[in-house]
This record gives structure tokens, sequence and C-alpha cells, in this order.
């Protein structure tokens, strides 16, 4: 049964509560702003230098806390922050990142390949060899068909990115058609005797060791279901092994028996000797719980009145960190009232960026995005459409204001005027905070507009498919790997939009031929320079914005908060806090 609207209550008129909830929050604001400043100066230490192995801290459980679980267990289909962080020390890929700290974290490097290949015949040829004497936390030993079963599994279970990340391979364009017969047939060859892996593109793809780093193209064995597995773990490579899993309460990790470090900067060897994750405890008891000691880590945004604290108590367990994070509003382009181009144009001027930065925390911790690549990436975006006294024609350098007369106006020229618009949003206390005051700005420009949360869990499934005719929603997206096409082609590749699926990143529905010919340009073109290569990103951004499928909120960092007990705070750029190299004995 689908989740129903909640019923429609008295309100003063949409202007007047408005106005008193941004003054009442902009007053809260004002008080926290210089503590959570300090919050990010205190909190984030020099980079520091990753230490071999110390068996000397090896052993105890870490425990890990969230308001609910992340979903399948399947890591060719879970798509969730929550649990990709955690299937890093769990299962491997050919390549993977290093596991390093600081920038050189971004750095493609071998794991159950021996080494990285060098691309042959222009970029359409890779070929990788398998390590030897790698098995499965079953003690099955991992084979070169084992590798061909997992690319091809990537289409038959309808991995979210076969599409965006793995089409380039050969035979992968009928796979997409008709996953139950994919054979990628021409694209993945194999010999056993050698050990080797061919794989074939049809067209270079400059980022395809990225894609194949990323925890989609995890390899598991031969003989896994063809399809989701859903709350059953599948055996894996690393350090850890699924055991235990009810998506009501826990999930819990134990070591590979079968397990021995091949490469510590691919799979290093874990600490703890067992993980606990706990599910059901709501972000603001969790913030307790870390700070008393009886977890060591909450995968939950930290709710916006609880950061004071931190800043002023709990410096010492708190971790600023960057992440190419954001949170935005996808409107859906090919249902009312967002189908029409002034509609979505509106949503992007009358939204205070100001407001949602306070929401999630105050400037020390996030800022206002107008565009759809975060600073720390290449090709960030330089501009701004949307705020007051600026236009697509006629762009300013950052966000100032908003422009409520002029999303009013639009909204009139547009002839949406009045129509009903439901905002779905998720149902931790950040998120619902932003989303209150995004319903009410709707009202404001002349919708009548109401909120619909949904449990953490189900949210982004939910938004994504079209079946449920989505209008307008909130959500975060953070990278998948440190490029801009992670945000522009991720969320908006015709190749993404899969109606009436679950798995359909392109929730806005948007295909934009002129934009997708730059985004594929920059994505296999080889002779370009870096230089280029940024400038055509930029230029789809900016034809993007134009259409506006999506209004940008913010860019955030990350804001880790873990027990006192808890040593060795480990934080890399793709995977943040890597669970397996931290200290809990």
């Amino acid at each position: 049964m689908q989740p129903q609207p909640p019923k429609a209550t008295n309100v003063p008129t949409p202007a007047q509560h408005h106005a008193g909830k941004t003054l009442a929050t902009l007053a809260f604001a004002l008080a926290l702003h210089h503590t959570t400043a300090a919050l990010a100066q205190q909190a984030t230490p020099q980079p520091q230098q990753d230490t071999p192995y110390q068996a000397a801290h090896k052993g105890g459980t870490l425990r890990l806390v969230a308001s609910t679980s992340g979903g399948t267990l399947d890591p060719q289909i879970n798509y969730s922050g929550k649990y990709i962080n955690l299937f890093a020390v769990v299962y491997d890929g050919l390549t993977t990142f290093k596991k390093v700290q600081g920038p050189e974290g971004n750095s493609v490097v071998p794991d159950l390949a021996e080494n990285l290949p060098t691309p042959q015949d222009g970029g359409l040829t890779y070929i990788f060899t398998l390590r030897q004497g790698i098995r499965f936390s079953n003690g099955q030993p991992v084979t070169t068909a084992d590798v061909s079963a997992s690319l091809r599994r990537i289409f038959k279970v309808g991995s979210p990115t076969a599409g965006s990340f793995y089409s380039a391979i050969v035979g992968a364009d009928l796979c997409l058609k008709t996953p139950a017969t994919c054979t990628l047939k021409g694209g993945v060859e194999e010999n056993p005797a050698q050990r080797t892996i061919t794989i074939h593109l049809v067209r270079p793809d400059t980022e395809f060791l990225q894609k194949l780093a990323f925890t989609h193209a995890v390899i598991v064995p031969a003989n896994t279901p063809e399809h989701d597995v859903g709350n059953t773990p599948i055996p894996s490579t690393g350090p850890y092994r699924l055991t235990k899993y009810d998506p009501n309460t826990a999930l819990s990790l134990d070591r590979n028996p079968f397990f021995k470090e091949w490469s510590a900067i691919a799979q290093p060897q874990g600490y703890p000797d067992t993980i606990e994750y706990s599910f059901g405890i709501p972000d603001e008891a969790a913030v307790t719980a870390v700070e008393n000691g009886q977890y060591d880590f909450m995968a939950d945004v930290i709710p916006m009145d609880r950061l004071g604290e931190l800043g002023n108590r709990y410096t010492a367990q708190t971790h600023v960190r960057p992440h190419a994070a954001m949170y935005f509003l996808p409107m859906n382009v090919n249902i009312p009232p967002f189908n029409n181009l002034k509609a979505r144009q509106a949503v992007n001027y009358a939204v205070s960026r100001k407001a949602m930065v306070i929401f999630y925390g105050g400037p020390g911790i996030a800022r206002p995005l107008c565009g759809m690549v975060p600073s720390s990436l290449p090709a960030a975006t330089n501009f701004c459409f949307y705020t007051k006294g600026a236009s697509p024609t006629a762009s300013a350098l950052q966000w100032q204001a908003p422009d409520l007369a002029k999303a009013r106006q639009l909204v009139q020229e547009s002839g949406t005027a009045g129509q009903k618009v439901t905002l779905i949003t998720a149902n931790t206390s950040v998120d619902m905070a932003m989303g209150g005051w995004v319903r009410d700005m709707l009202q404001n420009i002349g919708y009548q507009a109401s909120i619909r949360p949904i449990s953490n869990t189900l949210s982004m499934t939910y938004v994504q498919n079209t079946a449920n005719k989505v209008q307008i929603s909130l959500t975060t997206w953070s990278a998948d790997y440190p490029s801009p096409s992670n945000f522009l082609d991720d969320l908006l590749g015709c190749e993404n939009f899969h109606p009436n699926s679950d798995s359909s990143i392109n929730i806005p529905g948007f295909c934009n031929k002129q934009v997708q010919n730059l985004m594929d340009k920059a994505k296999t073109d080889t002779t370009l320079t870096p230089t280029q290569t940024e400038d055509l990103w930029r230029q789809a951004d900016r034809l993007v914005m134009a259409q506006s499928p999506i209004a940008p909120l913010i860019e955030r960092d990350t804001v880790v908060l873990t027990s006192a007990r808890l040593g060795n705070f480990f934080y890399t750029t793709v995977n943040q806090l890597f669970f397996s190299q931290v200290w809990v004995h």
C-alpha cells in the first residue's frame, strides 16, 4: 500500500505562515551561526598520514546506528549511501578507489585485478588479469567466470547505473532492451588459462576505470541469482561478510574467514572483529546515544538543533569533511504543473537557498548552489541564473536572494496558478524542516501545496518511479566518484530515465539532445584536454539550468559524529568514514 498524503490543516495565509516560520528560523540561525562555523574549524584536523596496520588495535565491535535500514543487500542494485559505504568493506571490483585519506583517495587502483590496464584500440579495449588465490566468503575461488557473470548481472538485475555507467560495453544496448537474455557477446571475453578478462567498448569512455570501481560492478559468484536478493547476503571477497539482516531492527557483519590482504591500498585488513548496525533509532535520539557512547557512528544527517552542543561540548567527537553532495528539488517535466518551463523557473527563483543552508546547519557546513556541479569537483558551477537581479540571459556570479515577485509572475504566465502540488520528502528532521519551508514557498507563489513525508528508506525509490506520479520532491545526491558526470549525466542523462521503474535516477524525466551530445562528447572524446572537457560540462550545466528540471539548493559538507572510544578516524573522499580502519578496541 502506498503512503497516503496527510490531511490538510487550517493555517494562516501562505505569506504569513512562510514569513513567520522563516523569521523564527533566521533568529535561531543567528545564534547558531558562530557555533557551526567554529565547529567546522575546530573539528577538521589537518590531513594525517595513514599508518601501517597496528595489530594491537585489532578486535572489538563497531556499533553503527540509523533511523531506518538502507534497503536491499544486493550490492549491484542498492543505491543508498548508507549501504554503499558499508559494502566497501564487504565487496570488491576489478578496480577500486585508493583507501587513503585526502585527495589521493580519488585515485583508481587495481583491486581484484593485478594491475590497471592501458586502454588499447584507441580506448576501446581493456584487458584485466585476475589476481590468484582470492576466495569468496563461502570458500569458493574467484574465477574469470565470476567476473563475466557479474558484468552481465548488472544488466539482468536492472542496476540503476546499467545505462549511465556500463552502456559503452559491446552488447550492452541489447542487454538494456532485453535484460533477461543479456550475454554481452563480443563485449566481455574471458581466458581462464591466462586469468584474463577482456572488455570491449563501442566508444571510448574516459571514466571507465572509475565506473568499474563503483559498487554496482563488484564481483559476486557466478551462481548468484539473477534477481534482487533482497535480505539474503551474497558471498563476498572483502575483510567482512554480511551474516544477519532484519531490515526492521539490525544488520551484522563479521570477519570473512577466507580474506587475506592482497593490497593495503585497495582493500586493507580490518580492525573491528564485528560491525553491527542498529535501526529504528530516530536521529535526535541517535545523537544522544553516540554522545553517550552507546553507538560509535550515526548514519543520518545530524539535526540542526543539535549542532550547537556538538560545537560547544563534543568537538573531539565531531568531524566536518568535504564531500561532493547536494540537496535539490527535482521537478517532473512530463506532468503538470512542472511540464511548463515557467513553472520550473518560478521554483528556482522562489527558493531561499540561504534558508536551506540554515536548515542544514549553517554556512560553516553548507553553501548555496545555483547549478548542478558542487564546488569541490572539476567544472564546478560558476554562474547563477535564478537569484534576484539575474536571469538565464544575464547570470550572476553567485546566489544573493530569492525573487518572489518574479516567481509569482512566472506562475501566472504559465497558467498553472492554483494547481495542486504535492511535495515528497524523506521523514528525517532536516528533510522535514526543509520540506515544510518549500511547501510554504509553493503556496506563497500561487499553488495549493501539501507535503507527503515518506520513510527515509523508501523515499528515493518512490520518487524515481513514474507510476507514483511525483510532481516535485526534495532529495539529496552525492558523488559516486569525483566527476561532474555524477551530477549532470547521472541525474539528467536520457539513458537514465526508465518509466515505471524504481531505478530511474533521472527523476525529472528530462532528456535534451543538445545537452546529451555535450555530455557524451565530454565522456568519450579522448583527444580533449582537461580544460576542454570541463568547458563541455559547464556548457551542459548552463543549458540544463536554462531548462530548470531541477532546483539545486545547497552543497553540503559531511558532519560525522563518533563515540569518544572510536580511534583512528579514517575518512576517504569516496566512501567517507571507512569502517574497517577505525579502532574500537
